[in-house]
């Protein structure tokens, strides 16, 4: 998801998307301790996501703060 397209969403969509990557950022670090882990690739774009997100969240914050 482009940083445009999470710049439109609300702050409790944010939220909500914040913490689905989350859960699926754990999912994915217990299948790598499983040796059960079948797109490696996956967690880069995960966290990468979840950057993006807190991201713009911080540039909302303080956009409403000024």
């Amino acid at each position: 998801m482009k940083a445009s397209e999470l710049r439109g969403k609300g702050s409790e969509e944010l939220q909500s998307t914040l913490e689905e990557l989350l859960k699926e950022q754990f999912n994915l670090r217990m299948q790598k301790g499983t040796g059960q882990l079948s797109r490696p690739s996956r967690m880069n774009a995960v966290r990468k996501e979840i950057a993006r997100i807190k991201t713009v969240m911080n540039e909302q914050k303080a956009g409403s703060a000024s």
